[in-house]
């Protein structure tokens, strides 16, 4: 070899190529990891520079980027959290039903979409169907023999759950970044969705035909979902002073709880 290159560091012909830590390879590949994180958003991946990306999606931009707002509206974005096992909202379920149990804590890192979904749905045809089998044993009682399916318990059923249980954790959702506190939108949407799972066994409850044991059924389910909700804002606003968003909360919810039994099982 040339004296003149013998006297070069090794790094000035090879390039500089930069280490690898012990630590690097324990993360995982750099996709992997902006996977994970893009998990953790709603819509997942919106905050991506250069616009978004679908959850899992190549970080290379081998996918369109398309704009950020347009995530919001493609199915992608939601796909992540409908990918959950049935042990895992089983889970949740007992844990909405016993307020205590640290459900905040169970959601925080992979919030889902698919119980909120299936306990809505479920809702609307058990109070649709229960509702209107109330009213067959009420008339039945008072020995009326004219008795007709009503079908608008099924349309008031599913324009109310399902309004609340998208619109009232967006609004809360605004009101809690107005005064200071950093909620997650799809946390919100998880929280408010399983809170409505006491009902379903309410609802079958309810058909017991005792007027008084009605309301004790119907106060007993909307207390547990008021504190329910009431327990897990005050997990999530991380001690701040937000009483009166919570205590709102707490009486929508029961609010909520009212309706069903007026409305459904009067």
């Amino acid at each position: 070899m040339d004296e003149g290159y013998s006297n070069l560091p090794t790094s000035h012909l090879l390039g500089s190529v930069p280490a690898v830590t012990q630590d690097d390879r324990k993360l995982g590949p750099p996709a992997a990891q902006a996977a994970t994180s893009r998990l953790q958003e709603f819509p997942p991946g919106g905050g991506n520079v250069g616009g978004y990306r679908p959850p899992g999606g190549p970080a290379d931009g081998d996918v369109e980027n398309q704009a950020d707002w347009k995530g919001y509206f493609n199915v992608a974005s939601y796909a992540p959290y409908f990918n959950v096992d049935t042990d895992v909202v089983v889970d949740r379920l007992i844990s909405s039903v016993y307020p205590m149990d640290g459900f905040y804590r169970k959601i925080d890192a992979n919030p889902d979409m698919y119980g909120p979904l299936w306990i809505t749905t479920t809702l609307i045809f058990m109070l649709a169907v229960f509702g209107n089998y109330a009213t067959y044993l009420v008339q039945t009682k008072k020995d009326m023999d004219i008795w007709n399916f009503d079908v608008g318990y099924f349309s008031w059923a599913a324009s109310v759950m399902y309004s609340y249980a998208i619109i009232v954790p967006v609004v809360f959702f605004f009101l809690f970044q107005y005064f200071g506190s950093r909620p997650s939108l799809v946390r919100f949407w998880c929280m408010w969705g399983y809170s409505l799972f006491i009902f379903i066994p309410a609802s079958v409850l309810l058909l017991i035909p005792v007027g008084f044991l009605q309301w004790v059924i119907i106060a007993l389910a909307g207390g547990a979902s008021s504190w329910f909700i009431t327990l897990n804002l005050k997990e999530c606003t991380e001690g701040a002073d937000l009483m009166v968003l919570m205590a709102s909360a707490s009486v929508l919810q029961f609010a909520l709880a009212l309706f069903i039994k007026v409305y459904f099982f009067a």
